[in-house]
């Protein structure tokens, strides 16, 4: 029997309390997410923490839509220096369409990457409604810092090195493979390319939390971090450039690219440097500290690079290095 369409509104209460069933938690916990249950209840007990929080949608068609919920709200909060602890999802599913099984997959994802990022499933909302076309996540991240140790991308200070944890561009290769693969066979890239491409937005993901982990092991002193995103590696140098109000020399040519994600932009006619570039990690830390970071690096095998360094101008920003006002993806 075909998949029944669910009832425009909130989800019937037997299939969203079976949903909620065995999503992660942790003993912070106090109240969770439950059928009738609005707020999640969490027992902050440790006074040298602080509470961080982020709220981040996805709003794009897209098959992975729970993968990328985790993904972009902990890479938000991994910026700051904190651990991720507890999610909450709204999840709105297309009237007409949404089913038992769409619902099911969805969930799944979220319980999978919650699981594997060592995250709670603290609470959310869901509803079928007309006013989308396709499933929307929208999500919300809070988790703890130690107290006055947090970070934003506008910590870097003249002398500071500038390294790149993570291959570029992931996201914005893996969504070409996904989004555009005819375009890409019309090009002549062949079935396995195309797969491998798209199996990027799994490994190596583009959660950056780990390169975050990796930063604070290294014992280097950390000044600021980014994740780009939209606008990809060049737009993230000068957006942490005009935070931090200090000019970023940097050599985009060192940074571990991705081979076929450069052949897809150059045969597509895109800039790599302004392809969305979420799964890497911008990071200013002290002169002489990239070093120790760099051999970390190497050591748990990941890729990295020292791309630049900050300097003391009157006009803050990157020079030599191109501003995208769109990302590029939006050209095809």
């Amino acid at each position: 029997m075909a998949d029944r369409a669910l009832s425009t509104g909130k989800l019937p209460r037997e299939l969203l309390s079976r949903l909620l069933a065995d999503l992660p938690g942790d003993r912070s916990v106090v109240v969770g997410p439950g059928w009738g249950r609005d707020v999640a209840v969490l027992d902050l007990s440790d006074s040298e923490q602080c509470l961080v929080a982020t709220a981040d949608p996805i709003t794009f068609a897209t098959d992975a839509v729970g993968e990328y919920a985790l993904a972009v709200n902990i890479n938000d909060l991994a910026t700051s220096g904190g651990e991720p602890k507890w999610f909450l999802a709204t999840l709105l599913l297309p009237a007409g369409e949404a089913t038992a099984e769409m619902a099911g997959q969805i969930f799944a994802q979220l319980r999978e990457a919650a699981a594997r990022y060592g995250v709670a499933f603290v609470g959310g909302h869901t509803e079928v409604t007309p006013a989308v076309t396709y499933p929307v996540v929208c999500g919300q991240m809070l988790g703890t810092v130690p107290r006055g140790g947090y970070l934003t991308a506008a910590g870097a200070e003249p002398g500071d090195e500038i390294v790149l944890l993570g291959p570029v561009p992931v996201e914005g290769t893996a969504l070409l493979a996904r989004e555009v693969p005819d375009k890409l066979r019309a090009l002549r890239f062949g079935e396995e390319e195309i797969a491998s491409a798209a199996g990027l937005l799994h490994q190596p993901g583009i959660c950056v939390l780990e390169y975050a982990r990796l930063l604070r092991e290294s014992g280097a002193e950390v000044h600021a971090l980014h994740d780009p995103t939209e606008g990809g590696l060049a737009t993230g140098l000068w957006e942490m450039a005009v935070a931090s109000g200090v000019a970023i020399e940097a050599d985009l040519e060192r940074a571990p690219l991705l081979r076929l994600g450069r052949r897809f932009c150059e045969a597509l006619g895109l800039d790599w440097r302004g392809l969305i570039a979420s799964g890497c990690l911008l990071a200013a830390v002290k002169a002489g500290d990239a070093e120790a970071v760099l051999a970390l690096a190497e050591r748990r095998g990941v890729s990295a690079a020292k791309i630049g360094a900050a300097r003391a101008r009157d006009a803050p920003g990157a020079p030599g290095v191109p501003l995208f006002e769109q990302d590029e993806f939006t050209r095809v």
